[in-house]
């Protein structure tokens, strides 16, 4: 099966006046078509400016300066902006963090979904409504006919993210970058997203780039996980192998840093320490200084190393063991 997203090597810097920040620094994953990653780091990470650079959304003084980003074995990495243009929306969605970010909150509903059906298709507006109503059924929405008439403002937070999922489905895409969608949201209400996503993607057959900060979401979403830390994918891997088996200590920490039920009246594990400073990020592995197996070895920084199906960078992983 061909890969509908391959990215090698993606390096995406931002030059500051008091030096450079190397947000993304020679990232390396493969999605095929239906499969569910998801993209896992704490706030700085560069998680989300890895996804920013697959659709094309770095803005100076943010620049892609190196790697390759093949969607569907064409090469999109600064391609021209006519090009991404007619990749955005259609081939590729995005979903962002803030629901409002996608919505304008002076435009009805039915107005901005038949406004993203007719940018990349030639149908009648009665078609493009029909189709936008519909698939606001398909995540979740009751009434889909009223919520069509609504504004923005009148929709619970949880509605508006279902709306701008709905949207990024609009025209069946072939990859769909969700930035974190339901951080904001109850507990109860992102179970719902996750799972209506989870569905659409089964349905559609569109592969998914899931972006979040928390393991304990991605464990029952994603079909495999790709931890960063730093700009650099530290560990991927099975969601099942990372979850139960994690290699790099950052991945074991955060893992002991969810709560569970066997953890009921025990201290929660915490990393110490803080992330690094991407404008000035320490010799050697960017983890080092947090880590709790550091070594000399530590001092240089680890290439990727590949067992058992796992890829991690490290000096001193723990036990990789089989499936």
């Amino acid at each position: 099966m061909t890969n509908t997203l391959e990215v090698k090597g993606l390096r995406t810097h931002f030059f500051m006046r008091a030096g450079v920040v190397k947000a993304v620094d020679g990232v390396d994953f493969a999605i095929r078509k239906g499969e569910i990653m998801g993209l896992v780091g704490e706030s700085g990470s560069g998680k989300s400016i890895t996804g920013f650079s697959i659709i094309g959304l770095v803005d100076p003084p943010g620049e892609i300066i190196g790697g390759s980003i093949k969607f569907n074995g064409e090469e999109i990495a600064n391609a021209p902006e006519e090009r991404l243009q007619k990749i955005r929306g259609d081939r590729i969605a995005m979903v962002f963090q803030d629901p409002m970010m996608t919505l304008n909150p002076v435009l009805r509903i039915d107005t901005q979904m038949i406004e993203a059906i007719e940018a990349h298709r030639s149908v009648g507006r009665q078609e493009a409504w029909t189709r936008a109503r519909d698939t606001l059924g398909m995540v979740g929405i009751p009434s889909p006919d009223e919520r069509m008439r609504a504004y923005p403002h009148q929709l619970s937070g949880g509605m508006r993210q279902r709306v701008a999922i709905a949207t990024a489905f609009l025209n069946e895409p072939d990859l769909i970058i969700a930035d974190e969608p339901t951080t904001a949201l109850d507990v109860t209400i992102q179970a719902q997203i996750i799972y209506e996503a989870q569905n659409l993607c089964k349905r559609t057959g569109a592969s998914l780039i899931w972006i979040t900060h928390d393991l304990a979401v991605v464990a029952g979403l994603a079909d495999h996980i790709s931890v960063m830390y730093a700009g650099k994918i530290v560990e991927q891997g099975a969601t099942d192998d990372v979850i139960d088996r994690p290699v790099h200590p950052y991945t074991m920490g955060l893992l002991g840093s969810v709560p569970t039920a066997n953890k009921r009246g025990k201290r929660l594990y915490q990393i110490s320490g803080m992330a690094p400073n991407m404008m000035a990020l320490p010799q050697g592995c960017a983890f080092k200084e947090r880590c709790p197996r550091r070594a000399a070895e530590c001092e240089t920084t680890p290439e990727i190393t590949t067992s058992h199906g796992r890829a991690f960078r490290c000096h001193h992983p723990h036990v990789v063991e089989p499936a």
